[in-house]
Parts: structure tokens; sequence; C-alpha cells
């Protein structure tokens, strides 16, 4: 399936080919900052799957375990659109929010929940992680899922 994800002028634009490899919420501050939402939410994609089209700037941060991620976002609306890390150099993160399409497939994993705001609600049958993917395997692992 071809999807389009764009910032809020429409001048960064992420082509997507096939299904996301999973779409998940963050919590951590850091991407609540980012987005100015209480959550950020991705879907991760192989890099092979993604065209990008448009002007972008580049915010580098330390991620986890000292590595990097890079976010990239429109020069002109400021809309982070799309971003990619270290971690898994073939893996291209896109805004599910920039995609703008209400049918788009929920969230399959919550992490960074130790900065989850309390009220929020989130969908059931997810994996919930107080920190980052990791600890979610190991959550799995620990109740024989994984």
């Amino acid at each position: 399936m071809n999807r389009l994800a764009q910032c809020h002028c429409g001048s960064l634009r992420a082509k997507t080919s096939g299904d996301p490899l999973t779409v998940s919420i963050c919590h951590c501050r850091d991407c609540q900052r980012r987005t100015g939402a209480v959550a950020g939410s991705g879907a991760i994609f192989a890099k092979g799957e993604v065209t990008i089209e448009g002007d972008r700037r580049t915010f580098e941060r330390d991620a986890a375990q000292g590595r990097k991620v890079r976010f990239h976002f429109c020069p002109n609306c400021g809309t982070s659109v799309y971003w990619e890390g270290d971690f898994n150099p073939d893996l291209c993160g896109v805004a599910v929010g920039a995609f703008a399409d209400p049918a788009f497939p929920p969230p399959l994993v919550s992490v960074y929940e130790e900065s989850r705001h309390d009220w929020l609600q989130l969908p059931d049958g997810m994996k919930h992680a107080q920190r980052g993917l990791v600890s979610a395997a190991a959550a799995d692992k620990e109740h024989g899922n994984g």
C-alpha cells in the first residue's frame, strides 16, 4: 500500500510503500517536546520503502546507549516528518500524524510509559514498556511471550 506523509505546508513529503513494520506510541519527554503533544506516534518502515521529497533541516540528538537519532523537519513550517537513527540504519520512522489518515494502523507497542500522562487511554492489546522497545522484549520473555 502506498501512503503519503507530509508536513503542515506540504513542502516535505515521505512516500511509503508497503505496510509499516510496526507502529508505536512513545511517551518519552523528548517526543513530548518534539511533537508538542502528550506522546509521539511513529510508523517504522524499511528505509527502501520510503522516498523523501522536499527541503528539510535536521536535528540530531543523543539517544539510548550513546547512539544518535536524526529528526528531519520542514524548514518552512517546522513539522517533524521522519527520523532515522544509529540503532538500525536500515529503518526509517515516519510520524503517524503526518499521514493525516484516521484509518492508519493503530500502535502495537507503547514505550517510555514511565513518563506517560496518567489520563491518556491506550488501545487494548498493546505491548507496554516502562522504557524503550528493549524493555518490551524483556517483559515478553519474562512472561513467556518471546
